[in-house]
C-alpha cells in the first residue's frame, strides 16, 4: 500500500518483551498483579515498547507448570495481589508477622503454597463475615462484582469450584481415584456434593473473582498504555483437570476414567525415545458434533484476558502424536488426524473476526502443519538460537523470515542466550559471529538488535536476555521435573539506563 507522496504505508510493528507474571518484582515471594506488575507495564511504555507476553494464567497443579493447569479457564491464585486485599481490609499487617524471608530471584513454591493460600482463606474468612463489614472500606462494590462475577462465569466457574474442593476433601487426590458419586455424578449426586462442600467451594469461586478482578484491571492499564498482551495456553489438558473431569465425553478415556492414548511427540534429533506428556487426547469427533463449543468458549474466555493468543503445540491440530497408555516412553505411538481446517473455519465463523493467534509452530514440522498455518494468516515463530544451532541454511535465519512471523531471541523452553552461547558448538558461535560481523561480545544484545531489525511484525525477548544474565536464570528445562518455573527479578533491575537502551534499539528498527 502507498500514500499520496507514493511512499509506502508503514506497517504497524511490535516489539515487546516475555515475563511471565510469577517473575515479577514484589515482597511476597513471587511475583503478582500488585505494584509490581504496573512498574513493570510502566518500563515498557518507557522502554518504546508495545506487546507484553505472558505465559499460561492457569491454576497450576504439580510440578508448578502453567502448561498443566487445573483448569483451562480458572486464574493462577498464587499471583492474586495481597497489597490489594489490604487495601479491601481483607487481610491486616498482623497477618504477615510470620512470612518467610522469600529469596527475591526464585521462587520456593512449597512454602509459598502453604503460605499465600493461608492468606487467601483468612481474606475469604473476612469477606463472609458479616458482623464486620465495617472494615471493608469497598464492601458494596466488592459484593457487586463479585455476585456479577459468579453469574458471568457459571458456566465454568461452578464444575472448578466443586473440583478443587473435592481434591480437598480427597487431600489432593486425582479425580479418578474418588468415589463414584463424585467421580461420575448424576446431576443429582452433584448438587450434594455442592450442598456438601458448599464453603470450600464458595472459597474458591471467591479467589477466582479475585484473580480476573485484578488481572482485568491490569490488563485495561497496559491497553491504556499502549501495550497489548501475548497470551498463551496449553493444546491439552492435564489429566487431573476439571476439564476432563467434568467433560469425559470429549476426550479419549475408557469407562473408568482412564486414557486410551496419551499426548507427546515421537523421537526425533533430541530424543531418541520421543517425549511422553501423559496428556488425554481430545475425541475430535465429539467436539466437531458440538460445533467446537469447548473450544469456542475456551478461546473467547482467553481473548478477553489477553490481545492475543500463543496456542503451544500448534501442529497438533493437523496430526497428533496418540500413545497407548501405560507405555514408558513414546515410541509406540501414531499419528493420527486432527480436524484443522474444519475446526478454525468454524471458530473462525462463529468469533465472527480473524483470530489473533500466534502458532507455536517449532519442533517436527511438515508440509499440512505450514498449509493449516497460512491458510488462516497465523504468524509462525522464529527462534535465533535456532537459526544458529543448526550451522546449514535454515528457515530460522532472518534473510528467511516472512513479516508475518514472530521472532524471538527464546523461549522460555530455551536456555538464556548467554548460557546457550557459552554451550554452543563452536560451528554455531562461528556462524553467528560472520553473519553479524561481530566478535561475540554482548552477545545477548546483538540478538535483541538482530529479532527487532528482522522483518518480523513481531519481535519479542525474554526477560532474561534483555539483563543478560546466564543460565541459572533459566525459566523451564524440558524433561527436568524440579526446579522449574522459578525465576524472579527485582525492582531495581526495571532501570532508566536499561530502559533507553531498549527504547532507541526499538525505534532504530521502526519498533
Amino acid at each position: 500500500m502507498t500514500n499520496i507522496t507514493g511512499a509506502e504505508t508503514p506497517i504497524e510493528k511490535y516489539a515487546g518483551i516475555l515475563a511471565h507474571p510469577t517473575s515479577l518484582p514484589g515482597p511476597y515471594g513471587i511475583g503478582d498483579l500488585g505494584y509490581g506488575a504496573y512498574r513493570f507495564v510502566d518500563f515498557l511504555k518507557k522502554s518504546g515498547l508495545n506487546l507484553w507476553q505472558v505465559l499460561p494464567l492457569g491454576h497450576t497443579g504439580f510440578g508448578d507448570s502453567p502448561y498443566q493447569p487445573f483448569s483451562a479457564f480458572a486464574g493462577q491464585p498464587l499471583i492474586i495481589s495481597l497489597d490489594h486485599l489490604k487495601e479491601l481490609g481483607l487481610l491486616w499487617d498482623s497477618d504477615f508477622s510470620e512470612m518467610p524471608n522469600w529469596n527475591p530471584v526464585e521462587v520456593d513454591y512449597g512454602a509459598l503454597i502453604e503460605f499465600k493460600m493461608g492468606l487467601l482463606h483468612k481474606a475469604y474468612e473476612r469477606f463472609l463475615d458479616k458482623e464486620h463489614k465495617d472494615r471493608l472500606s469497598t464492601d458494596e462494590t466488592l459484593m457487586k462484582g463479585y455476585e456479577e462475577f459468579i453469574e458471568t462465569n457459571k458456566t465454568w466457574l461452578i464444575d472448578y469450584a466443586l473440583f478443587m474442593a473435592g481434591k480437598d476433601y480427597h487431600e489432593g487426590a486425582p479425580w479418578y481415584m474418588w468415589e463414584d458419586s463424585l467421580k461420575n455424578p448424576t446431576a443429582a449426586e452433584k448438587k450434594e456434593w455442592l450442598e456438601k462442600l458448599k464453603k470450600e467451594t464458595g472459597f474458591y469461586e471467591f479467589i477466582q473473582y479475585l484473580f480476573h478482578r485484578d488481572w482485568y484491571a491490569l490488563r485495561d492499564y497496559a491497553n491504556e498504555k499502549g501495550i497489548k498482551i501475548v497470551g498463551d495456553i496449553p493444546i491439552f489438558m492435564s489429566w487431573d483437570s476439571v476439564d476432563v473431569w467434568a467433560n469425559k465425553k470429549l476426550f479419549d478415556l475408557d469407562s473408568k476414567g482412564y486414557p486410551k492414548t496419551v499426548a507427546g511427540v515421537p523421537p526425533d534429533y533430541f530424543s531418541a525415545t520421543g517425549q511422553l506428556w501423559g496428556n488425554p487426547l481430545y475425541k475430535w469427533s465429539a467436539h466437531k458434533s458440538s460445533g467446537y463449543a469447548w473450544w469456542i468458549t475456551r478461546l473467547r474466555h482467553q481473548l478477553s484476558l489477553t490481545d492475543y493468543v500463543r496456542i503451544d503445540h500448534f501442529r497438533g491440530f493437523d496430526k497428533f502424536w496418540a500413545v497407548p497408555y501405560g507405555e514408558e516412553t513414546a515410541v509406540n505411538g501414531k499419528w493420527i488426524e486432527a480436524p484443522g481446517v474444519n475446526f478454525f473455519t468454524t471458530l473462525e465463523a462463529t468469533l465472527g473476526y480473524d483470530m489473533p493467534i500466534i502458532a507455536e509452530d517449532l519442533g517436527e514440522i511438515d508440509h499440512s502443519v505450514v498449509e493449516l498455518r497460512d491458510k488462516f494468516g497465523f504468524p509462525g515463530m522464529k527462534i535465533l538460537q535456532f537459526a544458529f544451532e543448526n550451522p546449514e541454511e535454515n528457515h530460522f535465519l532472518p534473510h528467511n523470515f516472512t513479516r508475518n512471523c514472530v521472532c524471538y531471541t527464546g523461549t522460555h523452553d530455551n536456555d538464556t542466550t548467554l548460557g546457550w552461547y557459552k554451550h554452543a558448538y563452536e560451528a554455531s558461535k562461528d556462524k553467528l559471529r560472520r553473519y553479524y560481523s561481530t566478535d561475540g561480545n554482548d552477545i545477548c544484545w546483538i540478538l535483541i538488535r538482530a529479532c527487532f531489525s528482522s522483518v518480523a511484525n513481531m519481535a519479542i525477548v525474554p526477560m532474561q536476555d534483555v539483563l543478560c544474565l546466564d543460565s541459572w536464570a533459566r525459566m523451564n528445562t524440558p524433561g527436568k521435573g524440579q526446579g522449574n518455573w522459578t525465576w524472579r527479578f527485582t525492582d531495581g533491575d526495571l532501570n532508566d539506563q536499561l530502559a533507553a537502551r531498549l527504547f532507541e534499539t526499538a525505534k532504530l528498527y521502526g519498533r
